[in-house]
């Protein structure tokens, strides 16, 4: 019904590449020249806590989710968060421009400065490695397919995925559970209140 678990060998996140678009992740990680369409290793997020989000620029959830991951981002990342952002054009044809179109939208209309990958499938026989493991992880009571745009996985500093969040759990719902990831391990993280 709703997907099947599909034999996955990596045992954490930091195992897999994703393609990265642009020189997005050369600011943000100072890599050095153009990298549009090259393989980043995503072991470079060791020690950091993840939101992992297929994201649609055309849904009507759009607004809300990008605005709050923007506003999530803002407060934690100094504190060791990073969002991932994948376009996705398999729900009702919601992202239908480039990566490119993808990237330039989160990036001027709602100031993202985390990453946006290249698109991606993250259902069926073409969805993207990351994303069968995320699934394979994290499975729901209907089994692991995604359902629609903005499914959110937060995933832990080791690589594990902590938990999976559908489309209709706003980001600045889950900000506990970001707390609570940053502060695990005996790492000094300052204490931090919610400001919902």
């Amino acid at each position: 019904m709703g997907g099947s678990l599909s034999a996955v060998s990596e045992k954490s996140i930091h195992e897999f590449t994703v393609k990265v678009f642009l020189r997005f992740l050369i600011c943000f990680m100072d890599y050095g020249n153009e990298c549009s369409g090259k393989e980043v290793d995503l072991s470079i997020y060791q020690g950091k806590v993840l939101l992992v989000v297929n994201v649609a620029s055309k849904c009507g959830f759009t607004e809300s989710n990008y605005t709050q991951l923007t506003e999530l981002y803002q407060r934690y990342k100094d504190q060791g968060f990073v969002i991932l952002a994948f376009p996705c054009n398999q729900f009702m044809y919601q992202e239908p421009g480039t990566s490119q179109d993808a990237h330039a939208f989160a990036c001027t209309r709602f100031k993202a400065e985390y990453p946006v990958f290249q698109k991606v499938c993250v259902n069926g026989q073409n969805a993207a490695p990351v994303y069968k493991f995320l699934k394979s992880k994290k499975p729901t009571f209907f089994g692991t397919r995604i359902k629609w745009n903005f499914t959110k996985f937060l995933v832990g500093k080791d690589g594990q995925v902590i938990d999976r969040y559908g489309l209709t759990v706003p980001p600045l719902s889950i900000e506990k559970d970001i707390i609570k990831a940053l502060g695990e391990a005996g790492d000094d993280v300052p204490s931090i209140e919610p400001l919902m």
